[in-house]
């Protein structure tokens, strides 16, 4: 059986490729390029130029290359860190908290501005 719809893909790219030259040959505008998407016919054709993803055994390699470089990468961080002391003091030392004397200062003029609301109320 005939592939009808890759006739009739073939019979239009044709046409356009007559209506071209006789354009060129009539001395008319230079040949206009089609608008648009292309026929499906024309897209299938067209080997892919995409990647594409991986197969399932590149897949697999890569999974495999990956976990061994992150248990290698485990084994000598790990015991790095834990040979490494750590004082408390570092530990427990606290960045950018508040000192007790700004937290009493800030306590106070909050309650002198609720006072002050509650009198004006």
């Amino acid at each position: 059986m005939l592939d009808i719809q890759n006739i009739v893909a073939e019979l239009r790219s044709e046409l356009t490729r007559i209506g071209e030259v006789i354009g060129l040959l009539e001395g008319d505008a230079p040949p206009r390029k089609r608008v648009g998407r292309p026929p499906a016919s024309v897209v299938a054709k067209t080997p892919s130029t995409r990647g594409g993803g991986l197969t399932p055994a590149g897949r697999r390699k890569l999974s495999l290359e990956m976990k061994a470089r992150w248990a290698k990468r485990k084994s000598t961080n790990g015991s790095a860190k834990a040979t490494a002391p750590v004082s408390a003091s570092a530990k427990s030392k606290k960045r950018g908290g508040m000192t007790p004397a700004a937290r009493k200062l800030i306590s106070e003029a909050m309650k002198k501005r609720w006072a002050d609301k509650r009198k004006g109320s």
